[in-house]
């Protein structure tokens, strides 16, 4: 028996056994709550609202927002901030929940062309806004360019 300030508690093994019980189901609970993590960086439109389509450069764009970890991979033609956030569960696999590109066009000049924001939504590319200049005759992003023929060739096409 335990004196608490003149009350008496009496531990039995049975008690004892109901509290492990519920510490243990505490311990569980807590350790199968999903973890995120947020992976890469797109800025927000506050920060987009502040570049000007046909008006500011890549150096502008670099002082506003910083500049990418991934830029276009033919001929430098554009900028690209991805950003993701990732959900793992007790001993699964982690899953992508979410995924944004910015993606910031410019032209030969290193003037800004386009901004576009995209999304994932059940594994398709899904265009968010867009800023696009008025002579920009491009009326498909470049994702949506890189990203639209996956799927769309055959090995017949490919043999001729």
């Amino acid at each position: 028996m335990a004196d608490y300030n003149g009350m008496t508690a009496k531990v039995t093994p049975r008690g004892g056994m109901r509290l492990a019980i519920a510490v243990l189901m505490m311990v569980v609970a807590v350790a199968c709550a999903p973890i995120y993590r947020n992976h890469g960086y797109a800025p927000t439109d506050e920060e987009l609202a502040r570049i000007t389509v046909g008006k500011d450069t890549r150096d502008t764009v670099a002082t506003y927002i910083g500049r990418p970890s991934a830029e276009g991979l033919l001929n430098d033609v554009g900028w690209y901030y991805v950003e993701s956030r990732w959900k793992t569960f007790g001993a699964l696999a982690p899953k992508e929940e979410q995924r944004e590109v910015v993606a910031i066009s410019f032209s030969d000049a290193g003037v800004v062309e386009n901004v576009e924001r995209f999304g994932l939504e059940k594994g398709q590319i899904v265009p968010i806004s867009r800023r696009v200049t008025k002579e920009n005759i491009k009326s498909v992003g470049l994702l949506r360019q890189l990203f639209g023929n996956i799927g769309g060739l055959s090995t017949d096409a490919l043999l001729k």
